[in-house]
């Protein structure tokens, strides 16, 4: 947005005042009353991105934002306006003259903050969540960058109900090297965590967190280790903040400890609660003899480090958040509201200029730390980009910053190689594998050179090796490398470990393709029970391999465990990602699958007629799984034999996909092969054989002649000749589809006119 921009005819953008990951926070001018503003804008979203997800999106924000608007405390940024200008949403809020927690402990460079600021910011923090919570609100990211302390004194809570709409993003983006989706670790319920049932005391376990830092001068569990934090919110138990600071008063300790208590049910009952308590312990705080005057001089304290268990060892970096901006962000992690949106953003706007490199080989100057900061914040925006599905943009910024670090930093220096695995990630993600295979084979020789081989960032980059391989059809290949990378997982990390839990579910996926499906069904099964022991059974990562469980059951045609598996994973979707979340939509189709090929076709129509609604309204008639859904209706429908109703069905739903997808598209010649299905069991044979003709010969000049894909459709070709009489031909076409399969000569094989795939 140009900063003389009128958005909505009302508000004129002034000037920037802040970036993150989700959008821009601009100071306003608010030209019908007079007033300024703060207005934040939201990064639109591309035609590349998913456009059903853009549909749930838009629907979340507009919900959370009048959430957001009806919210009326002093503890609360006013939300004045919200809506949508030329494709960005924005909202208007309030104008704010102050500084969140995170830049008052910069400010004071990383010391905490004074005894009584901190039990004030406290107590005003408890009253703010008092009242939402009470509107049944929760905040879900409470963090210190997300609490502002105005020059009055006040205290504000920021992003409430928005903070919603970060997390709903998240969702689509790809897991953190730990194999878990994350905002800000440091911050984070043991339920949140395990992917469990967040309410209130959520809220009130990030407060503790929160408080704890701005007493301390640091988190609760301060690793350099991301599994490690996490694992010390969910296992180990916080150190007393006055070990770490003397002065803090004893109620106050208290009050934290219970706040970071491990089961909700343990913590203070609510924000109104802990008001209290707060305020009681500072009246009489107040009134203690020789209160004011510290208990012992602050001393520094060598704190030891919490047992962990041992496979937290050698994770990807974790880090805390630190004045709005993630400090030191590792490889990987896409920072919650931060990093910088625009990408035209050079080397050239430093304030000295960048010599140029000597030649290889010769001795390579140490570069500016300007520079290398302008270069780590584009990293990030690329990352952010692609969190919200801008690949090709994102592409674009890790490959120019990939060649700008090897100029200056060399092919091996691991921030080389981040931004080299960044690249091959965007290229997976459009398209294009062959490419990607080669970055990440680059980043995964590099760091083999500059980490070894067993380092955790080489496996991951070995790993999405082997990923793009099975996106390129060479399975075989992906196998080996997978199996390799899950011994020296399991060898330094242990068979619990994220990683290698991700790593034995993408190698159960590639036995499935490979058509191993028994030994698929039961490593699956196998990662499916271990995440659910370690993360929690509604976690997205143990759902989506129970979902891998169902398709090798329904795969080896046990369709009724598959169905009980499928509906397993809707529950817990619904539970953890909401249901109109896409994952929670596919897993739907999957169960409705289930339930025709058990013959429960009545029930398969009713679903499939609750998903074709549910996904109009969150995708628009014409979007794909919108079509696949009604693919699915249609496919039942035939099933109960209502074949005028199913024929209709299969011709609007073909005509769609001809004009939206393309008359080649794979969904397309599934419908045409429907409609032919139809027509054959209306006994229009004539008009049937059109249709298997075509979808023949598109496959054959598409797919080659001898496409398993293109021999199913010369059969159904050669069925159809039988019922029009022409038996010559159809022996014919038989015997060359014998052929080309290498099987016995001129078995006739009719159609499978129950059910066509599901598109």
């Amino acid at each position: 947005m140009a900063d003389t921009r009128l958005v909505q005819s009302r508000y004129r953008l002034l000037d920037l005042i802040g970036r993150g990951g989700m959008g821009e926070v601009w100071r306003a001018r608010d030209e019908s009353l007079g007033r300024q503003v703060a207005v934040k804008c939201l990064k639109p979203l591309g035609s590349q991105h998913d456009q059903s997800f853009t549909r749930v999106l838009r629907e979340r924000f507009r919900r959370e934002a009048r959430v957001a608007a009806s919210l009326q405390h002093r503890g609360v940024t006013v939300v004045h306006d919200f809506g949508e200008d030329e494709g960005v949403l924005f909202l208007v809020m309030e104008l704010l003259d102050g500084r969140n927690l995170s830049q008052l402990l910069e400010d004071n460079e990383r010391h905490p903050l004074p005894v009584p600021d901190v039990v004030d910011i406290a107590e005003q923090v408890a009253d703010a969540l008092g009242y939402t919570h009470q509107q049944g609100i929760v905040h879900r990211d409470l963090k210190p960058a997300n609490i502002m302390r105005l020059t009055d004194g006040t205290v504000k809570i920021c992003d409430f109900g928005i903070a919603r709409l970060g997390r709903d993003i998240g969702f689509t983006s790809r897991l953190t090297g730990t194999g878990i989706a994350m905002g800000t670790p440091h911050y984070m319920s043991p339920e949140q965590i395990s992917g469990g049932q967040v309410d209130h005391r959520s809220d009130l376990y990030s407060l503790g967190c929160v408080l704890y830092e701005i007493a301390t001068g640091a988190p609760p569990f301060d690793l350099d280790d991301t599994w490690g934090v996490l694992v010390g919110h969910r296992d180990t138990e916080p150190e007393p903040p006055r070990t770490r600071r003397a002065e803090l008063p004893g109620f106050f300790d208290s009050v934290v400890l219970d706040l970071l208590a491990k089961a909700p049910a343990e913590r203070p009952a609510d924000a109104g609660d802990l008001r209290r308590r707060i305020v009681t312990g500072r009246i009489g705080e107040q009134h203690r003899p020789g209160a004011g005057v510290p208990l012992a001089a602050p001393v520094p304290v060598m704190r030891p480090e919490p047992e962990l268990p041992g496979w937290t060892r050698g994770m990807t970096t974790g880090h805390k958040v630190v004045g709005g901006f993630a400090e030191g962000t590792p490889t990987g992690h896409a920072p919650a509201l931060t990093g910088v949106w625009t990408t035209a953003f050079g080397t050239r706007h430093l304030s000295g200029p960048v010599e140029e490199l000597p030649s290889a080989g010769a001795e390579r100057p140490t570069p500016a730390p300007e520079l290398l900061s302008v270069l780590a914040s584009r990293h990030d925006a690329g990352l952010n980009l692609g969190r919200l599905g801008h690949w090709e943009e994102a592409g674009e910024v890790h490959r120019a910053v990939a060649a700008e670090r090897e100029r200056v930093l060399g092919p091996d220096h691991p921030d080389t190689l981040s931004s080299r695995y960044e690249t091959g990630f965007t290229l997976a993600r459009t398209g294009r594998p062959q490419d990607a295979l080669r970055e990440f084979g680059r980043a995964a020789r590099g760091r083999e050179r500059a980490l070894g081989p067993d380092h955790p960032e080489t496996l991951a980059a070995r790993q999405e090796t082997a990923y793009a391989l099975g996106q390129l059809g060479r399975h075989v290949e992906a196998h080996q490398v997978y199996a390799a990378v899950l011994a020296s997982r399991e060898r330094s990390l242990g068979p619990d470990h994220p990683d290698t839990l991700r790593c034995r579910h993408n190698l159960a996926f590639n036995l499935s393709r490979l058509g191993r499906l028994e030994e698929s069904h039961r490593m699956a099964g196998d990662v499916a029970s271990a995440r659910a022991r370690v993360l929690g059974a509604d976690h997205p990562d143990t759902l989506i391999t129970l979902y891998e469980v169902g398709y090798a059951l329904g795969r080896l045609g046990r369709w009724t465990e598959a169905l009980r598996t499928y509906q397993e994973v809707v529950r817990g979707r619904v539970r953890t990602l909401g249901p109109d979340h896409p994952d929670t939509l596919a897993a739907r189709h999957e169960a409705g699958i289930g339930l025709g090929r058990l013959g429960r076709s009545a029930e398969a129509l009713e679903l499939y007629r609750a998903l074709v609604d549910d996904r109009t309204r969150v995708g628009g008639p014409a979007d794909p799984e919108t079509l696949r859904a009604r693919h699915g209706l249609g496919v039942n429908l035939g099933r109960l034999a209502r074949w005028e109703e199913a024929l209709a069905e299969a011709r609007e739903v073909c005509a769609i996909r001809e004009r939206v997808l393309g008359p080649g598209h794979p969904d397309t010649l599934v419908s045409h092969r429907e409609v032919a299905v139809g027509l054959g069991w209306l006994g229009r044979w004539s008009d049937a054989l059109v249709r298997y003709r075509q979808v023949a010969e598109t496959r054959e000049r598409v797919l080659g002649a001898g496409h398993p894909d293109t021999l199913a459709a010369r059969n159904d070709e050669a069925h159809c000749l039988e019922q029009v009489g022409r038996g010559t031909e159809a022996v014919d076409l038989y015997r060359r589809v014998a052929a080309l399969r290498g099987g016995p000569d001129g078995a006739p094989r009719g159609p499978d006119t129950t059910a066509s795939g599901h598109g």
